[in-house]
């Protein structure tokens, strides 16, 4: 089993003036950083995680030396953010796939909302589970998931690359197939476009990378592009492995300097220092009222 055809593309979408977002896309590495905070500092966020990930590329060999180089990431991001006071709290989300082909699997890495999606056949699966408020309280019985994609607080998220001086990252290994068709992408798609919209762009464009991108970008901007978006695609198909390709993609983020944020207007949102702890602590406020609420109807 080989890499077959694959694709990325990056747009700013409609209602953005910068595109926070980074990719990489170097086979058999791929990679989507989703960037946070004020004035560019998520820009800097996601180019300097993406910067951490090709550096890493030729150490990862599975679950573990993948697991490090998105903690030496987080190193970098946390270091940049406490020394530049201009990027102070930012973070990023970071999704990876290494498609480990001699195995027949692909590996893969998640912190933050970006996600993974696996097209088999015509059935697309979200392999990646986003860390994020809102699918805190889908999981804990609290939204529905139809409630989740129209909650005011959908982007707000538990766990950033960046914000805290250490992380934790899902990482697992999937077997794979020929045939298989991987999605990598930026909340700007998901929120614009469920997941039956998702498979049925890729599905009518005959499943080639190359037009689905395409048409993926263009079919979120038309729902409102209400944030950036970036979408990185890959098929594995029959095949001997191939040597692994010394490229780079002219289109990645190089890490910004240190004059790329400004202190001033700096914001953050979704996860900060300790955010994680107050999203839970969220969540178990809302579990209280709720079993309030059901106590006093069922007494009166």
């Amino acid at each position: 089993m080989r890499i077959g055809r694959s694709k990325a593309a990056t747009d700013t979408g409609r209602r953005r003036m910068r595109n926070e977002d980074a990719f990489v896309f170097e086979p058999p590495l791929f990679a989507i950083a989703d960037g946070m905070g004020g004035a560019r500092a998520g820009e800097v966020a996601a180019g300097i995680a993406a910067a951490a990930l090709r550096e890493g590329r030729q150490a990862i060999t599975g679950e573990a030396s993948l697991e490090a180089v998105i903690e030496e990431a987080n190193r970098r991001v946390w270091q940049r953010s406490l020394s530049d006071p201009g990027t102070s709290g930012m973070g990023t989300t970071v999704t990876v796939a290494f498609v480990d082909a001699a195995e027949e699997r692909v590996v893969f890495g998640q912190v933050g909302d970006s996600r993974a999606y696996r097209l088999r056949g015509d059935e697309l699966e979200q392999v990646t589970t986003d860390h994020s408020l809102v699918a805190e309280l889908v999981r804990t019985g609290v939204l529905t998931p139809e409630e989740a994609e129209r909650h005011p607080q959908r982007s707000a998220i538990t766990r950033a690359v960046g914000t805290e001086s250490a992380i934790e990252a899902d990482v697992l290994a999937m077997k794979a197939e020929p045939g298989d068709l991987f999605l990598l992408c930026s909340d700007g798609l998901t929120d614009m476009l469920g997941a039956d919209d998702i498979a049925a762009t890729i599905l009518a464009a005959d499943r080639d990378p190359e037009a689905a991108g395409d048409a993926l970008v263009a079919a979120a901007n038309a729902e409102g592009g209400e944030d950036n978006i970036t979408v990185v695609l890959f098929e594995l198909v029959e095949g001997e492995p191939e040597p692994e390709l010394e490229r780079a993609d002219e289109t990645e983020l190089e890490e910004p300097s240190a004059e790329a944020a400004s202190p001033e207007g700096v914001r953050t949102h979704g996860a900060g220092p300790g955010g994680r702890l107050a999203a839970l602590g969220l969540i178990a406020l809302v579990l209280v009222v709720g079993m309030l609420v059901l106590y006093w109807g069922i007494k009166r």
